[in-house]
């Protein structure tokens, strides 16, 4: 607020209306776990790329920017997402932890990824790599 910077603030407000929704949710108990907050930044953020594609292909590049800026502001919440060596290299361990032999056991090895690097990589780029693995 003192610094004057309205999309930090328009976005932390956002951010702030949507944490309290989930906390007073039926079934929530009024608190808001850290990794259900960080689901909730991604899924906020990932909502703003769409809309601002939407925008630019509705010819309002103003509004795509406006939406671009707040998703910039988002990420600086977010854990820094994992290269695609070092998903690669915690995919392995865990085909080799859990001894996977071919893609009937994908469902194993995602699972484990999944909760390994919630947050940190993308769960399309996470499937993509371990069928690669598994295919080897």
């Amino acid at each position: 607020m003192k610094a004057r910077d309205k999309v930090r603030l328009e976005t932390l407000r956002n951010i702030k209306k949507v944490f309290l929704e989930a906390a007073t949710a039926p079934g929530a108990d009024g608190k808001l776990a850290d990794d259900k907050a960080l689901k909730i930044i991604q899924k906020l953020v990932k909502q703003g790329e769409e809309s601002a594609a939407t925008y630019r292909q509705a010819n309002r590049p103003e509004l795509a920017e406006e939406e671009l800026a707040q998703v910039a502001v988002m990420k600086e919440y977010l854990p820094k997402p994992l290269s695609a060596e070092e998903i690669e290299s915690v995919v392995a361990g865990i085909i080799t932890q859990t001894g996977a032999q071919g893609m009937k056991d994908m469902g194993r090895v995602m699972g484990m990824a999944n909760k390994q690097m919630a947050g940190k990589a993308d769960g399309k780029q996470i499937a993509d790599i371990v069928r690669k693995l598994l295919n080897h």
